[in-house]
């Protein structure tokens, strides 16, 4: 019996919480000196075995900050709802106790007591309560650049609109005749104006998707339909900056995500290519499925992506410095704008180097579509 209860005690010992275990007949069975630790019990009531409950539950409790509503529970009662219960209990000296009511049961079903554990929290309830304001923090931040980023956006727009506007007039040859230098130098104004107006619509197109994010609509995506939709929508594009595009589609199931939105990822992957890729280099587009997740990298041969930098494209309005002093129109969102839209499918989006010189895109996005933590 004394090697029985010394094993008892020693196992209790050996838990990282404070645990008490009560009997079928509501008497102390076993406590562990981290349980008297927690709640200041030496000297102030019995905890040896054979000893009352009520006592030691009356002690515990008067260190609550809030008397709880229950009283103490007779074993039957607590092995009748045949459940855990666990709750978090703020005490007067500002710590936060997790409490947990484990039945014990016998190898025949019958009732042996149960078994209540304590865990001090407070640290993971301050570090939770930090996380929160620092959370609050940055949403206020975002709210704010959205703010500058539309107010700005909606006020460049209306002077290049009139900057635009009196080019066409210009243009029009009942204006009067240009000379040559004349036209060259409308011709600037204009092309300058459409770039900007560009960017203006991709900044108001990024706040836009940082105030509400986009809708998605779940569905069966053929993959290999996608695939041939996106770079045939970016063949103008690939045409005109003079490169070899090929495609190379593997078997496998439809997946479950938005079709339209993922097809707009991968012809912003294929038409980036194609702006960093020289005349006469390549693009290949590649599928393929392992049964659970579908695979599909876009790899190029051109200026690449230097590999400290693999990570930071992807964020907020960062271009490369290569892509900066290369004269590569862009404004550092399309990349921000593809990645978020693949993890709300709860895949990834990543960048590697391609053998050769160039980056390969990979795109990864699961058979089943998002799990519970990235559910729409």
């Amino acid at each position: 019996m004394k090697t029985t209860r010394a094993r008892l005690q020693a196992v209790l010992e050996a838990l990282p919480r404070g645990a008490i275990i009560q009997g079928g007949d509501d008497h102390v069975v076993a406590v562990n000196q981290k349980f008297v630790d927690m709640f200041g019990l030496a000297g102030r009531v019995d905890v040896r075995p054979g000893a009352a409950l009520a006592p030691v539950v009356d002690a515990v409790v008067a260190t609550f900050e809030q008397a709880p509503s229950w009283i103490v529970q007779t074993t039957s009662e607590i092995a009748g709802r045949k459940m855990h219960r666990a709750t978090e209990i703020p005490l007067t000296d500002g710590r936060v106790i997790r409490r947990d009511v484990e039945p014990l049961y016998g190898p025949d079903g019958e009732v042996l007591g149960s078994l209540w554990t304590a865990e001090d929290i407070t640290e993971h309830k301050r570090r939770e309560a930090d996380l929160r304001r620092d959370n609050e923090t940055l949403a206020e931040l975002a709210r704010q650049r959205n703010t500058f980023l539309a107010t700005a956006s909606h006020n460049l727009r209306t002077p290049l609109t009139s900057i635009l506007s009196f080019c066409e007039i210009l243009s029009d040859p009942v204006s009067g005749p240009l000379s040559d230098d004349q036209r060259g130098y409308l011709d600037a104004i204009r092309r300058n104006a459409v770039r900007m107006e560009g960017v203006l619509t991709t900044l108001m197109a990024a706040t836009r998707a940082r105030a509400v994010q986009l809708s998605l609509e779940f569905g069966e995506v053929d993959v290999a339909r996608m695939v041939r939709n996106a770079v045939l929508d970016q063949m103008g594009t690939t045409s005109a900056a003079g490169v070899f595009v090929s495609i190379e589609l593997h078997p496998g199931p439809a997946l479950r995500g938005d079709e339209h939105r993922l097809e707009h990822v991968l012809a912003n992957l294929v038409e980036n290519a194609a702006k960093y890729t020289p005349a006469g280099g390549r693009i290949d587009v590649r599928a393929t499925c392992d049964g659970h997740e579908w695979r599909v990298d876009v790899a190029d041969t051109g200026i690449g992506v230097p590999a400290q930098y693999h990570e930071d494209i992807f964020d907020d309005f960062f271009r490369a410095p290569n892509a900066e002093s290369g004269g590569f129109p862009g404004t550092g969102l399309g990349l921000t704008l593809t990645r978020d839209v693949v993890r709300r499918h709860g895949g990834e989006l990543s960048v590697a180097d391609h053998p050769g010189g160039g980056a390969v895109f990979t795109l990864v996005l699961p058979v089943a579509g998002p799990g519970p933590e990235h559910a729409p």
